[in-house]
């Protein structure tokens, strides 16, 4: 653990990162906020140079967020598996221990980006933004549940675009009433344009589906074989936008308020890695107790599973950038909070999407892009109503307001949307089904 490596090399680092201009600053910056400042007396008596620096790391990793109370959440799911306590218990652990551990990932990915220089640190922020939920989607494809992976990938994208963003325009507004709030509308459009890129490739197996429903057998096949291209072509788009933000028109994502205070990295390189890797492993453990058991909770709890995947799981995987986003609004750093919502949304349709599609294809499981009727409409509505909401470059907390209800509707509505998931998980299309108007079709 080279924790002291990394101070002495903190200012130099920081004024070098500074000088390039900081890389996807709004994920870096979103949880900042929610760190705490560790005191380093606590561990400066320690005789031992390996220990010493072994507990200021625990210290700056384990207790330097304010989700720490969350951790013990971790070691008790484990325990609850290995006991083989209630599965729903079970889930609702790995649930919560999933919050901070998403924090802590993306606190690493940034300490790791000041010693990596902008670009690639830009492009372990791209890829690890969203490492939960591609984590989750791996897990359940690997159990050949898809509708656990079209359900919660559908999920964190309605969740950034109103709930996220709806409840940040809301107390951005309410807390400066008197301000008139402004932001870019650059930023905002170009995550337009690619949320509106991924819905057509969306839209475009379902109205397949529905076009050729009652004429010739092979329907299915062809939508596999249109949603594997559209999955392609999304990862194509996906990489161009990567290319833009980085270094073409990086300037349009560099946050328009200067940081409050300079910060500077804390781990070293190897220490920082090390703990990624550490906490990717728990990630992967907790997202496969939280797959395996998400049927047993749905069971106890009376809840359908669509609900739990599409609404419970993105907001508690995403606390930490959804309680940064808010916090930042209130400060009247508009662009910050855009970047979050929409930043992230746009990498869970253009990356983790399609890359689902891609590996199932790879693991030999036929999964599509046709999210069905209800879902794709859902998304369809959000994706639209968000992009009036932001066209003029100015904000109130009436636009928020209405961003809310409508997550507040769609909630509802999967709510009451209790049909079970099919028996055959291969070949799913979730929702309304073609010969009956209610189910769905295997």
């Amino acid at each position: 653990m080279d924790m002291e490596n990394g101070d002495s090399k903190g200012l130099i680092v920081e004024k070098e990162h500074h000088h390039n201009g900081r890389t996807m600053p709004q994920n870096v910056s979103s949880t900042s906020i929610l760190r705490k400042k560790s005191d380093p007396m606590l561990v400066s008596n320690i005789r031992f140079k390996m220990l010493r620096q072994f507990l200021a790391n625990l210290q700056e990793v384990i207790l330097g967020t304010k989700l720490a109370v969350l951790f013990p959440a971790v070691p008790l799911a484990i325990v609850a598996d290995m006991y083989s306590f209630g599965r729903p218990w079970i889930f609702a652990l790995s649930l919560l221990g999933l919050a901070p551990l998403a924090e802590r990932v993306s606190f690493l990915t940034e300490q790791i980006a000041y010693y990596t220089g902008a670009t690639v640190g830009g492009l372990l922020n791209a890829t690890c933004g969203n490492a939960t939920e591609l984590i989750i989607a791996l897990f359940a494809l690997r159990q050949n549940k898809i509708h656990v992976v079209k359900y919660s990938l559908l999920g964190s994208i309605l969740s950034n675009l109103l709930l996220v963003l709806g409840s940040s325009l809301l107390c951005g507004g309410l807390a400066n009433l008197r301000k008139e709030q402004r932001y870019d509308r650059k930023q905002a459009d170009v995550n337009s344009l690619l949320l509106l890129l991924g819905l057509l490739c969306h839209l475009l197996p379902l109205m397949f589906r529905y076009a050729t429903a009652g004429l010739e057998n092979s329907t299915a096949l062809c939508t596999l074989q249109l949603s594997r291209a559209s999955s392609i072509v999304m990862l194509v788009a996906y990489v161009a936008y990567i290319f833009f933000q980085l270094k073409t028109h990086r300037q349009l994502f560099d946050a328009q308020e200067e940081e409050e205070e300079e910060e500077k990295a804390v781990l070293g390189f190897w220490s920082a890695f090390t703990w990624l890797v550490g906490m990717t492993i728990i990630i992967s453990l907790l997202s496969e107790y939280v797959v395996g058991t998400i049927e047993a909770a749905s069971d106890s709890w009376g809840i359908s599973v669509s609900f739990i995947s599409i609404i419970l799981l993105p907001i508690v995987g995403n606390a930490a950038e959804h309680a940064g986003s808010i916090i930042f609004a209130f400060k009247n750093k508009l662009d910050i909070s855009l970047g979050v919502a929409l930043g992230s949304a746009s990498q869970i349709s253009m990356f983790v999407v399609p890359l689902s599609v891609i590996v199932a294809w790879i693991m030999g499981i036929e999964m599509d892009l046709d999210f069905s009727l209800l879902e794709t409409g859902s998304l369809a509505f959000s994706i639209i109503v968000t992009a009036f909401a932001l066209q003029d470059g100015t904000s109130h907390y009436m636009k928020g307001v209405v961003l809310f209800l409508c997550y507040i509707v769609i909630s509802a509505c999967f709510f009451v949307h209790k049909i079970p998931p099919p028996t055959n998980q291969t070949t799913v299309n979730i929702g309304v089904g073609l010969s009956s108007g209610s189910g769905l079709t295997a």
